[in-house]
């Protein structure tokens, strides 16, 4: 028997990806499974960057590249930086990864030490503090209420910081909530850390282009540049552009931060796939208009779904402000009987029995260090969601 390392005992494998790989097994056993488990958009890469990618490949663009990315992709993100959100970096200044998760990573493991606390909003993406924990950090959780729209306050924010603190995560617009943080909350969080001057930020802004209802993004580095002097901007192609096979994620910071992410990187996976990057930037660098089609059919799914789960008894479903997540209130659920007999006590219960009676697999809140919620992903087909809609309510009425 192979005697595994102790660090195994604090991670755990992914609740979304674990649940997504029970849906697929109950597919091809032939059951009816509507899975809303996964953050994938259900639209296909767009033609341009399938075909540049193509075309990289007939150029013999296959071979290794500079390990923290091609310089045709970091000038796609300095560009992409300075149109969009109106940030200037270096070149030196970005580094291009393995998706956006693998940068978040390299940031950990560059800047933690043993003990080093890392401050995360609940409810949170669950790679956040398995991250931190994978490197030696502490996870300071810090639950953000429905009633404060699952965002982090400042005097949250400020209670939570100690002398061990290192990094505070912000995800916006956030996995699982959907929670999307205003130019002036982000402030008063920003004044925060003005009183911290040796805490770091990284700023997850991987689903910056699915928001709605006119909501006018905003990031921290764009305060001024003490603020952005310590803020690791991360994002991707992946959620935007319908990419999240491609694995191309980028970030930009810090020099110093950048090169120690370079060193990481170096000794774990060296550059990301030559065609990835190649396709990566057509995305950053072509049209944009299928990005804002996209997120208006999402903002149409989104009203759907928030309309059909709040007729379903005991569910109160929040109305998000982007991504493609709900995150319903499940707590008049508890305490009742699913179809099999069992009672509902929590919410890993309740998206078990739901799989269970109704074939639809969703993800439970404790996953994401809030309870009693559940995640629904809508970046599916409008049938498949008013089709699980429909079953989750029929669920929710057979509950006694």
């Amino acid at each position: 028997m192979v005697e595994l390392a102790d660090r195994l005992n604090r991670l755990s494998l992914s609740a979304s990806a674990a649940i997504s790989a029970l849906a697929r097994e109950l597919r091809e056993q032939g059951k009816d499974v509507i899975s809303l488990s996964s953050g994938e958009p259900d639209f296909d890469t767009p033609d341009h960057i399938k075909q540049a990618a193509w075309e990289a490949i007939q150029r013999g663009e296959t071979k290794y590249t500079n390990t923290d990315g091609t310089r045709a992709l970091k000038e796609a993100v300095r560009d992409k930086f300075r149109r969009e959100n109106g940030l200037d970096f270096q070149l030196n200044e970005i580094t291009v990864g393995n998706g956006a998760k693998q940068v978040l990573y390299n940031a950990m493991m560059a800047t933690l030490n043993d003990g080093d606390e890392v401050v995360v909003a609940a409810p949170h993406w669950i790679s956040y503090t398995d991250m931190v924990v994978g490197a030696g950090g502490r996870p300071v959780i810090v639950p953000c209420s429905q009633n404060a729209g699952f965002k982090l306050r400042a005097e949250d924010l400020e209670a939570a910081l100690t002398p061990r603190t290192r990094w505070v995560m912000l995800n916006s617009p956030s996995n699982p909530s959907g929670a999307a943080y205003t130019r002036d909350e982000l402030k008063e969080l920003c004044e925060v850390l003005r009183q911290h001057p040796k805490v770091l930020l990284a700023s997850d802004d991987i689903y910056e282009h699915i928001l709605y209802d006119g909501l006018e993004f905003a990031t921290p580095a764009q305060f001024d540049d003490e603020i952005k002097a310590r803020t690791l901007t991360v994002n991707g192609v992946s959620k935007a552009y319908a990419m999240t096979g491609w694995r191309i994620g980028y970030a930009a910071g810090p020099r110093d931060l950048i090169k120690g992410m370079l060193v990481m990187q170096g000794q774990v996976t060296a550059g990301a796939s030559s065609v990835g990057q190649a396709a990566a930037t057509a995305a950053l660098n072509g049209p944009q208009e299928i990005v804002r089609e996209r997120r208006d059919a999402f903002q149409e799914r989104r009203d759907t779904v928030v309309k059909m789960l709040n007729e379903c008894p005991g569910v109160i479903c929040h109305k998000p402000q982007g991504a493609f997540y709900v995150y319903p209130n499940i707590a008049g659920t508890l305490g009742k009987k699913a179809p099999s007999g069992k009672t509902i006590e929590t919410d890993e219960d309740f998206v078990a029995e739901l799989l269970r009676a109704e074939s639809v697999a969703a993800v439970h809140g404790a996953a994401y260090n809030l309870s009693p919620y559940f995640r629904i992903s809508y970046a599916a087909s409008m049938d498949e969601l008013v089709e699980a809609c429909g079953r989750i309510r029929r669920f929710c009425e057979s509950l006694n």
